[in-house]
């Protein structure tokens, strides 16, 4: 999740350095390149964030993959029940994230980072803090500002529903299966079936207990800006109480002008609050 990244003082350094009237073509270049990748960004943000419940156990059928208790289909037809379970189970969510973006490359290097204290109230609330923030002024006004704005407006329902890792949204294919001691995790490879710029293509990691998202990685199914050759993203996901919450994302965007930008979100101190309902806890029993 990162975008194209340059300090405010870039088209004017530029302009010093060369003698040549380019500033403000390279500034409307910078302004559109930040702009279009930060709402890149903020999409894949919000696509990852959404919390994970533990909800009903699946019924183990037969395997369509040598090792896998469960076929691709049943283990998207336990994810999607889950995740809506998951979803009507969260009333309310706090956490601290810290954003950080380091850019590499033409005309020179800058970073940004940023705390936020973010809360988010079903159904489709969320609201955020700025506690601290240092570095590039144009990384935090263009970046990370306008994620916090434009997650706001992703969590609305009819958007949020282009997010949904579901089969109206996705092709599912099961390409492995990892056992372990306690549990295994379900490794399912999808692809959009159209390209938005909500949406992804590359591997899923999913919990064989829970049926929750472990870890992503992929990359954009829709390349947010010309001038983006590619970009990377990972998600990594932690168990918080009978939630699955992000902990860390990370997104690796190259430049076709030779540079590398970098957007890591750090999520911490969560304080949950979830509706007492049947069918959440493992086994379908009342907590």
């Amino acid at each position: 999740m990162c975008g194209t990244v340059f300090n405010s003082s870039w088209p004017l350094d530029f302009h010093k350095a060369t003698g040549k009237s380019l500033n403000s073509r390279l500034d409307r270049m910078i302004a559109a390149r930040t702009v279009r990748r930060g709402f890149a960004v903020v999409a894949w943000a919000t696509l990852f964030s959404a919390p994970q419940l533990v909800a009903t156990e699946a019924v183990p059928l037969s395997s369509s993959l040598a090792g896998a208790p469960l076929s691709a289909d049943q283990v998207v037809d336990n994810l999607v029940r889950r995740n809506q379970a998951r979803a009507e189970a969260l009333l309310h969510s706090e956490s601290t994230r810290v954003y950080r973006l380091v850019y590499h490359g033409f005309p020179g290097e800058r970073e940004a980072e940023m705390t936020v204290k973010a809360t988010y109230d079903s159904p489709s609330t969320k609201d955020f803090k700025i506690v601290s923030q240092s570095g590039s002024k144009l990384i935090q006004d263009r970046v990370f500002k306008r994620l916090l704005e434009s997650e706001k407006e992703a969590a609305q329902p009819a958007i949020n529903a282009q997010t949904q890792l579901n089969r109206d949204n996705y092709n599912f294919e099961l390409v492995g299966y990892e056992p372990s001691k306690t549990v295994g995790q379900y490794v399912l490879q999808v692809s959009p079936k159209s390209k938005s710029k909500y949406l992804y293509r590359g591997k899923v990691w999913v919990d064989g207990t829970d049926f929750a998202v472990t870890r992503i990685e992929g990359e954009p199914a829709q390349n947010p800006s010309f001038w983006t050759k590619k970009s990377e993203i990972r998600h990594e996901y932690k168990k918080v109480q009978n939630f699955w919450l992000p902990a860390r994302n990370e997104s690796v965007s190259y430049i076709r002008l030779g540079g590398r930008a970098i957007l890591t979100i750090e999520y911490k101190d969560y304080r949950v609050t979830e509706a007492r309902q049947a069918g959440l806890s493992s086994g379908g029993s009342k907590p």
